[in-house]
């Protein structure tokens, strides 16, 4: 198959490999001619993922980029994903990599897609480790299962394993809120509370993910799978999740824009967090760890929040 891929960022460069390990014909696509050149110059991306053997894609500038393909994988920041698929060429279907909400409207990103067919990916998918060949799983959700079971086949392999799982709002919730909870976990091991501690916060994120998407017409299924329990707990625990890195940075004093200077890159759960909230709102749903880490980035001090959380009237689980 054909395959656009629109965004050379960590992720996007993980998942060309995943394409061209499957013998797929992969276009990159960038946000810049300079990053496009360089990829087509040294067969790397220099910035992100240097390990990754570029030479048999072609890198083009964004608006370069070809519309005569069967896919069209979109790997941006969460805040640049309307106006990106906006600017699509041809009218081949979507397959979304992004874990967010649009901050403008609130609304979860496959929406924001129109007039062609759409799919999302997610799952416990470090771009690290997939850079280097360890094994992954994920989860492709489309209502449309024709898509999704051409995607699974396209994608599968001995070392990214594909499910496909009907349930887009569930799958993109999880993929939105396992974020803003990893920017607590990150909290907790800034400031040294213990694994307890952390696997208590884990625990209780993955119910308030569960609450938020019944609310929103999700399957609680999904929340125990690769988009739900699986990526919240590798985005919590490992040492390449930006999230939880933010997390742990801020907890140690810095503030958020210094936090993602250190990091370097795109940490989606500050954007996510507000929109997250709001929407809970909307919705009538309880998330306590997801308003105390929108409290704390507002200024609020960690000590009085932990002091907060744990001492709410204790009900049943």
């Amino acid at each position: 198959m054909r395959f656009l891929v629109v965004g050379a960022g960590s992720w996007g460069t993980a998942f060309a490999r995943v394409l061209l390990e499957r013998g797929q014909d992969v276009v990159l696509a960038c946000h810049t001619a300079e990053q496009a050149d360089e990829i087509s110059r040294t067969g790397q991306n220099p910035r992100y993922l240097p390990q990754v053997d570029l030479s048999a894609t072609r890198a083009v500038p964004f608006a370069e980029a070809p519309g005569d393909v069967d896919v069209i994988v979109v790997a941006v920041p969460s805040r640049s994903f309307t106006e990106v698929v906006a600017a699509l060429p041809g009218d081949a279907p979507v397959l979304s990599l992004v874990k967010g909400l649009d901050p403008a409207t609130g609304e979860r990103l496959s929406t924001r897609v129109r007039g062609r067919a759409v799919a999302v990916l997610s799952g416990p998918n470090m771009a690290e480790e997939i850079a280097v060949g360890l094994p992954t799983a994920a989860v492709i959700a489309s209502e449309d299962g024709f898509l999704a079971g051409q995607l699974q086949h396209a994608i599968n392999s001995t070392i990214f394993r594909a499910y496909v799982n009907p349930d887009v709002i569930g799958v993109e919730l999880c993929a939105a809120a396992k974020n803003v909870i990893a920017l607590a976990a990150g909290a907790v091991d800034g400031v040294g509370l213990g694994d307890n501690a952390k696997a208590a916060l884990i625990a209780r994120g993955l119910a308030e993910m569960s609450r938020l998407g019944e609310a929103a017409g999700a399957r609680s299924e999904t929340f125990a799978g690769l988009a739900g329990m699986g990526d919240l707990v590798v985005t919590c625990w490992s040492s390449h999740g930006r999230n939880r890195r933010a997390g742990e940075l801020i907890s140690q004093g810095r503030s958020a824009e210094q936090a993602v200077a250190e990091i370097g890159q795109t940490v989606e759960g500050l954007t996510t967090a507000p929109v997250l909230r709001d929407l809970s709102h909307r919705l009538g749903v309880e998330l306590p760890i997801t308003e105390g880490v929108c409290a704390v980035l507002s200024g609020q001090s960690l000590t009085d929040l932990v002091s907060r959380l744990m001492g709410r009237e204790p009900t049943e689980e």
